[in-house]
């Protein structure tokens, strides 16, 4: 392979750590040997990898999407992510989650616990933003992720005959509620919580209640917090 790159190819890459020119390009980049490894065994498409070693450190640096360089780097070509949604299976529904970390754990918990799609708001977060990407830690090379009308999908998964459900701070407690193995489960933007447009098609409204004895306790837990013991207590049962 040829080691070499010019300020133009050096440039393209760099480029693609703005949305517009992923876009554009229909490329995203990966880094680290656990991630071009995970993105090697995957069904995407790896357009090119380079390697510290091969190309220098000073090279490297330039093309790095990180404060200090991975060893490895990938140009990955991003897949499509609008398809027809499918009801069936455990599910997750993102509505406006905006922070790329907590978007990419729970695409990571997604995997972990085995969820069968992950469905997203318009308004979330880029999939293919490099943060997001390096927080799924692999599992967006394993993990089916949908931009779709979160309103009209709950609707779809209530029409056949599976609970649409959501976390509240007003809701039941999840401890105490009977939990479908199939259905949609519903998680709110890190400021806002689940939309009114979205709440109002939830039939199922859960609690993760604080256990503080009435102490002072935080108002709310992060959203990759709640999803993970959500998804637990599903699994649990």
């Amino acid at each position: 392979m040829d080691t070499t790159l010019s300020n133009n190819h050096i440039k393209t890459i760099r480029s693609l750590s703005s949305k517009k020119f992923r876009d554009s390009l229909g490329l995203f980049v990966v880094e680290g040997e656990k991630m071009v490894a995970e993105a090697l065994a995957s069904d995407f498409q790896v357009v090119e990898v380079w390697k510290r070693d091969e190309i220098g450190y000073d090279v490297m640096a330039r093309i790095s999407q990180l404060s200090s360089p991975s060893p490895v780097m990938a140009v990955v070509k991003a897949k499509p992510l609008s398809a027809p949604a499918e009801t069936g299976g455990l599910c997750l529904a993102l509505d406006g989650i905006r922070d790329p970390g907590n978007f990419g754990t729970i695409i990571r918990l997604a995997d972990w616990f085995g969820v069968d799609v992950i469905y997203a708001s318009p308004d979330c977060v880029e999939l293919y933003n490099p943060k997001t990407v390096q927080a799924t830690m692999g599992a967006i090379f394993r993990k089916k992720v949908i931009y779709c009308d979160i309103p009209a999908l709950c609707r779809q998964f209530r029409k056949a005959g599976l609970k649409v459900y959501g976390t509240f701070l007003d809701g039941e407690d999840i401890y105490a509620q009977p939990l479908s193995k199939e259905g949609l489960i519903v998680m709110g933007s890190e400021s806002r919580g689940i939309s009114p447009e979205v709440a109002k098609e939830v039939d199922g409204k859960l609690l993760i209640p604080s256990f503080s004895g009435g102490a002072p306790t935080a108002e709310s837990l992060n959203v990759a917090v709640a999803t993970a013991v959500t998804l637990s207590e599903f699994r649990r049962r």
